[in-house]
């Protein structure tokens, strides 16, 4: 497999683009080499400049839930477009995916669109302070929510109860109202409860992404809602990469949960630049123009994405891939368990719906410091092989993968395929 022209775009890229790309994680800076260069894709495939096709499992992180360029989608999208691009005015379309996604989180009344998950989450929070009269949040480390000041705080293993920037440029103050706990473990946020007095909202992934896959135990999260509840503080669930991906709504009312306020983004766009976030009426209220929290946006509820958005959760509702797509993730977990032992090679996988990734780890990976202690070494060699036998991933040990209701029994083969082969080279890396 050649990447001469990904090659090429990437020195090219790099007079003008800061690293040749618009998105860190697209630097392959954790597997090494230099990244490739997209040309077009269709179904569960992907294909680059150089003309290499790929099982896709980036799925732009997760928007792409019927796979590339569903004709239904496609239709409706060159429909409205037909129509006009954007009209800073309100459209029909806006109220059709409203009530489309009201009527799939129960507790939501209202919603208010927006143009990313960076900004949903940051008008939830803001939304959240204006609600309780609070200043603090409490997130977890290992919980990712955008690249607001506020939220990008260092937290690693040995800073999970340190609140300090994780950026340059995020001054100390920023994040000073931000406290940290650590997921899955419920004295950790019950011990920010009993230090501080004025905690507006906790905010979490109901299951991550960002660090991998992991799941919360049913003990920890019933336990947040529980104690959240009896200090009047609220609770945002951060469904920007979980919305839709295994049931139509939300993760939280798989893992036996209702937040007070909810995030979303990517599924609900269908590839388009969506972010939304919604809630009770009591607490949507406080959203200008009813109430005195001020938010706006010129291309909030754009057309376009409007028009994806609804095409491609009808498509969805009339699919109900949702069974299919877990038992082909178990088919997955399978085949990487199954080969790793074959070659002796140390893995642990984590999964969620339609959500899966290996960790290279003797243990279960719970939480953001049992997720560093992989071997990212191990993570590189087995996603380059991946990539010369066919198959995207993301090029990140800690970052989910992702499944497509377009995938097929013969992508699934050559998966196969793929994996043996890379866990063979894995094990010859020892």
């Amino acid at each position: 497999m050649k990447f001469k022209q990904s090659e090429k775009l990437y020195q090219k890229g790099l007079k003008n683009l800061v690293g040749a790309v618009n998105s860190p994680v697209r630097a392959f800076a954790s597997v090494g080499g230099n990244p490739l260069f997209i040309d077009k894709a269709k179904g569960s495939k992907i294909k680059d400049v150089d003309g290499n096709k790929y099982i896709d499992m980036v799925l732009s992180y997760g928007p792409m839930i019927l796979g590339h360029r569903h004709k239904r989608v496609e239709k409706a999208i060159s429909k409205a477009l037909k129509k006009g691009y954007s009209f800073g005015a309100s459209t029909n379309a806006e109220i059709k995916l409203a009530e489309i996604v009201c009527d799939a989180f129960p507790g939501m009344d209202k919603v208010r669109f927006v143009n990313s998950g960076t900004e949903a989450v940051l008008s939830a929070i803001r939304l959240a302070r204006a609600h309780t009269g609070d200043d603090k949040i409490v997130k977890f480390s290992g919980c990712y929510h955008g690249h607001m000041d506020a939220m990008l705080v260092a937290a690693g293993s040995g800073l999970v109860t340190l609140s300090l920037p994780g950026s340059k440029g995020v001054p100390s103050k920023a994040v000073e109202n931000t406290l940290i706990a650590e997921y899955n473990n419920l004295e950790s946020v019950e011990k920010q409860i009993k230090e501080h007095k004025d905690i507006a909202a906790v905010i979490l992934e109901p299951v991550t992404g960002n660090m991998g896959v992991v799941k919360p135990s049913d003990t920890f999260i019933k336990g947040l809602r529980k104690i959240t509840k009896e200090h009047g503080i609220l609770l945002i669930c951060d469904e920007v990469m979980t919305g839709f991906r295994s049931k139509f709504g939300g993760a939280q009312e798989l893992i036996g949960i209702e937040a007070d306020i909810t995030c979303l983004g990517k599924v609900i766009g269908g590839g388009f630049p969506v972010g939304a976030y919604g809630a009770s009426n009591e607490i949507m209220e406080n959203v200008s123009p009813l109430g005195g929290m001020y938010q706006a946006g010129t291309l909030s509820g754009n057309p376009i994405a409007m028009a994806a958005g609804i095409s491609t959760l009808t498509e969805l509702k009339r699919q109900n891939p949702y069974k299919k797509l877990e038992e082909i993730a178990e088919k997955i977990e399978n085949i990487l368990l199954n080969t790793a032992k074959k070659y002796a090679v140390e893995i642990t996988v984590n999964r969620f719906g339609s959500m899966i990734n290996p960790f290279f780890a003797k243990e279960k990976v719970t939480n953001f410091e049992e997720a560093q202690k992989c071997d990212t070494s191990k993570f590189a060699v087995f996603f380059w092989e991946m990539i010369k036998n066919g198959v995207f991933l993301p090029p990140s040990q800690f970052e989910s993968w992702f499944l497509c209701s377009a995938l097929s029994d013969k992508d699934i083969e050559n998966f196969e395929k793929a994996v043996d082969a890379a866990m063979e080279k894995v094990a010859l890396s020892n």
